[in-house]
């Protein structure tokens, strides 16, 4: 739910309404319903942080965090309103100082649970051009990436501008998600769909996943140190990813009969 980018200056209010009666008419499933708020250092930041106190989200969003202290001062914010410990701080990452400083931020706060990439803020600053496959930002966004890994944080990739670009949108999901992001941003609702499917296991994907396992769990009790599956050494850290994919397989189904 955006009060940001999103809200014209003079609807910032009404939109604080909006949002609060969505978040209390529910519907979502277990689906996590974030906020973006405006920046602390509008007028409308502080409003948002305190209203946001008493609405049914799972994460407050704030925008431009660029430095440890900015992402500290957002958690203490979070504080002095009273939102709930259970309300997690989602940082986008969207200037240059941000990519420069997310080993910092990641670590800034107990708090952060993800950061988000704001690719087009990101590229205006850099002054950088928007091309297919996103040459002149992936130093940055990998920095990111990097910190938020290390910090055990989710992390999510940046928006596909060109909402009729059906081809060019799926090629920078399956982008995304071969450099290791969680997810995608989307802008429009055409875009739900494709990306759901692109960050979903594949079939073929599950199969060889749970012969893994099961080859691994199989040579464990026989006492073998060697396990291949089609040709390849399987070691605990296949198996291990291959487990994370089986459960991220079985919550997305449980979320979708919702």
């Amino acid at each position: 739910f955006d009060l940001e980018d999103a809200v014209a200056p003079s609807a910032k209010t009404e939109a604080r309404r909006i949002v609060a009666e969505a978040l209390v008419e529910g519907g979502y499933g277990r689906r996590e319903r974030i906020i973006r708020i405006n920046g602390l250092d509008t007028e409308w930041g502080h409003d948002d942080v305190t209203a946001s106190a008493s609405m049914e989200a799972d994460a407050i969003l704030f925008p431009k965090i660029s430095s440890a202290a900015e992402l500290v001062a957002a958690a203490t914010e979070m504080t002095r309103a009273g939102v709930p410990e259970r309300v997690a701080l989602w940082a986008m990452m969207e200037t240059p100082a941000s990519m420069l400083n997310a080993a910092e931020i990641a670590a800034a706060h107990p708090r952060l649970a993800c950061f988000v990439l704001g690719t087009n803020d990101l590229a205006k600053e850099l002054g950088a051009a928007h091309t297919p496959q996103r040459l002149p930002l992936l130093v940055p966004i990998s920095l990111c990436l990097l910190a938020a890994r290390a910090n055990r944080l989710a992390c999510i990739d940046g928006v596909h501008n060109a909402i009729r670009d059906a081809e060019g949108f799926r090629a920078a999901c399956v982008q995304g998600r071969e450099m290791g992001f969680d997810g995608k941003t989307l802008i429009h609702p055409s875009q739900v769909a494709p990306c759901n499917q692109v960050f979903a296991p594949t079939e073929e994907e599950l199969d060889l996943a749970r012969r893994q396992v099961a080859a691994f769990e199989e040579a464990e009790s026989a006492g073998r140190a060697v396990v291949v599956v089609d040709g390849r050494i399987v070691e605990n850290l296949h198996v291990a990813a291959a487990k994370r994919m089986l459960v991220e397989d079985r919550l997305i189904r449980e979320m979708a009969g919702n």
